[in-house]
């Protein structure tokens, strides 16, 4: 199966080990995985903030990058929704809205992929430590993907999992929100740290890093030592 990697700017600017973990075990899984050079930023920070006008060219730059993909997968349910709201977008624009759906059909989170489209439970990784899992606003409310990850990691061999208490509850990154709103962002970041240490666990994982990189600066800020961990990391460990 052919696989087509969206990166994501985070990934590619910031943690191109996720990416690397993410490329090794979709081949592990038996994908043969190709890397578009011409993707660019989903364009979520700028529409999320109402520069619809201004996101456009990105988007559409997008949809032509990956046109020629059976398959596209990344590390992030929040840019994948990005994707997903491509054929509202583009509903009235007749060459792009087919485009859009097509797009958007063919594109899913991680561990959506890996259970929904190869049908796989077990990657055969091997982790042993306590870990725990935030479950990140867009990739669960909006692309609803909820149980996908908690399977995958429910059959991690060694992996002791601990449930986040007010796992429902933002992180308090939101994009520009933390930039815009950085005193709220704070508090409610404060929040989820006290539920991260409530869990014991010595991991926490989640399947967006943009949210991870928000807590795990708090807690290193705090002084709190738990490694944060993105969950191809964790999938992909042998």
């Amino acid at each position: 199966m052919k696989v087509s990697l969206f990166g994501t700017c985070l990934v590619d600017m910031m943690k191109a080990d996720i990416g690397i973990a993410t490329v090794e075990l979709l081949e592990h899984l038996g994908c043969e995985i190709d890397y578009p050079e011409g993707q660019i930023c989903c364009g979520q920070a700028t529409y999320n903030s109402g520069y619809l006008g201004e996101t456009i060219p990105a988007m559409k730059k997008m949809i032509d990058t990956f046109q020629d993909s059976e398959y596209v997968v990344s590390p992030s349910g929040s840019c994948t929704y990005m994707l997903h709201e491509y054929p509202h977008i583009f509903k009235d624009d007749p060459i792009y809205g087919p485009k859009a759906k097509a797009f958007a059909e063919k594109s899913y989170e991680l561990t959506q992929f890996i259970v929904e489209v190869l049908g796989i439970e077990d990657v055969g990784a091997t982790f042993n430590e306590k870990v725990t899992y935030h479950p990140s606003c867009h990739m669960t409310r909006l692309l609803g993907v909820k149980e996908a990850p908690l399977t995958l990691l429910s059959n991690v061999k060694g992996l002791e999992f601990t449930e986040l208490p007010g796992k429902e509850q933002c992180c308090g990154f939101g994009g520009t929100f933390s930039v815009k709103m950085g005193q709220i962002s704070e508090k409610i970041v404060d929040e989820k740290v006290d539920h991260v240490k409530e869990t014991g666990a010595q991991v926490l994982t989640g399947g967006d890093y943009a949210c991870l990189m928000n807590i795990k600066g708090r807690l290193e800020r705090l002084g709190v030592p738990i490694k944060v961990m993105h969950i191809a990391q964790i999938l992909n460990s042998r």
